[in-house]
């Protein structure tokens, strides 16, 4: 009998946009072929909760949530740092990933994304995280922004079955695909970027189209259900 390893916390975040007719869709990426853990497969951003997730330093960065509400949302499963710790990881992650930055100064507002300077500022600092030369709380700092932790709404949580050698223990989130950004369409983790309905992306899995993995599925499948931009964001709350 293999024993059942333990799972890694981590975090994934679902990116929405409103499209023409009214609906919505979703951003997903396509992991490189070569990966050993999921190649090939088209995923949503996101990856395991680092330890300076949730370091002192990291949660002061956190604009819109405090640990407590954090652990009111997910459960006492997890500790008020852990819990947002959660939301650094998705928020970082997708940073990381795609070069989105949920983010807002140090009062709530939103940041000029569009500043040519800050651009380049942050491409080359996005180099820096991912090489490990620089920290997400020192990233921020720099800038002078913080996490817009309130802006990643929770959305299910989700643990990888015990007969898997690699184990996840994840919180979605859902996250407004914010102004003044364009996510990257390629990075050192992503070979490819879809923006896709959640019926489209079903029915072309279905077809063989598009290779998903179970947890992507079930958020398609949920996700699925609401047949508006209106709708999604109503029962989220998604600003």
């Amino acid at each position: 009998m293999v024993e059942s390893s333990l799972p890694r916390h981590a975090s994934t975040v679902i990116v929405l946009r409103p499209n023409s007719d009214g609906q919505f869709e979703v951003f997903l990426t396509r992991r490189p072929d070569e990966m050993e853990f999921l190649g090939g497969v088209y995923v949503f951003p996101g990856g395991a909760v680092e330890e300076g997730d949730g370091s002192p330093q990291m949660l002061r960065r956190c604009y819109g949530l405090s640990p407590t509400v954090a652990q009111d949302i997910v459960g006492t499963r997890l500790s008020p740092q852990l819990a947002l710790a959660h939301w650094v990881a998705a928020i970082r992650e997708l940073f990381e990933e795609v070069g989105i930055l949920l983010c807002v100064a140090e009062s709530g507002e939103p940041v000029d994304m569009k500043n040519n300077e800050r651009k380049a500022r942050l491409a080359t600092k996005r180099a820096a995280l991912v090489e490990g030369t620089m920290n997400f709380s020192e990233l921020l700092e720099s800038e002078g922004l913080y996490c817009d932790a309130g802006r990643a709404v929770y959305f299910s949580h989700r643990i990888t079955p015990e007969e898997r050698p690699v184990r996840f223990d994840t919180c979605f989130f859902l996250a407004p695909m914010p102004s003044g950004q364009t996510p990257l369409l390629y990075s050192e983790e992503v070979t490819e970027t879809r923006w896709i309905t959640p019926h489209r992306a079903l029915e072309e899995s279905r077809k063989g189209r598009l290779p998903l993995m179970p947890p992507t599925l079930a958020a398609l499948t949920t996700l699925g259900d609401y047949d508006s931009w209106h709708a999604l964001s109503a029962r989220y709350r998604i600003r």
